[in-house]
């Protein structure tokens, strides 16, 4: 759980306590009575895929999970959309300039208070490097996925969503909850899902 011991706004003290008409305990300042909320972050991806129906995967260069696979993905930023700040991952993560689509899946993770929104996309053109964030970049066709390297539980399903629907022809949003951190890295979450499409 997060913690604040001052507030942000006036740097008095805070007391924890729920608040007058609400039903948690919250950062509450007896000063100004502001209340600080701590709310889930949201990860926003892509999965990259160029014309022949190879996908885009980079190597991670940075903690945590450094040089395991990953579809560029990370934290999203004040004033974008999820698309746009998937395509800016892109091209952070591996220099792709990608043409961001509709969502896959909708993960929420509430273990680490996350939730993951992955969409596909379309590469414009071929062109994909390293960067500070990514010692290796890769087109990988579906055979040929490193599953046993996937640096997250979010990206392997992810994949699975897209190839699945790929295969079927049509693409639908999924919704997944992982609702229990696996005691042993190579055990598998619990998780619960639904599909999200009309």
């Amino acid at each position: 759980m997060m913690t604040a011991h001052f507030c942000n706004l006036c740097g008095h003290k805070v007391d924890f306590r729920v608040p007058e008409g609400d039903h948690l305990p919250r950062h509450v300042c007896p000063n100004c009575g502001h209340v600080q909320y701590f709310n889930p972050r949201v990860i926003v991806g892509v999965i990259p895929e160029w014309e022949d129906g190879r996908i885009l995967l980079c190597r991670r260069n940075i903690e945590p999970r450094i040089g395991l696979w990953t579809f560029p993905s990370g934290f999203m930023e004040l004033g974008e959309t999820t698309a746009e700040g998937a395509g800016r991952e892109a091209r952070e993560e591996s220099e792709a300039d990608v043409d961001v689509g509709p969502l896959v899946a909708v993960i929420s993770v509430p273990y680490v208070s996350q939730v993951f929104m992955i969409h596909r996309g379309r590469m414009r053109s071929d062109h994909h490097a390293p960067t500070p964030e990514s010692s290796e970049t890769q087109l990988f066709a579906e055979h040929e996925i490193p599953w046993d390297e996937l640096a997250f539980p979010n990206i392997h399903h992810g994949l699975e969503f897209f190839f699945a629907d790929r295969a079927k022809g049509r693409f639908e949003i999924h919704a997944l909850d992982l609702v229990r951190k696996p005691s042993n890295p190579d055990d598998r979450e619990v998780s619960t899902g639904d599909d999200l499409s009309p």
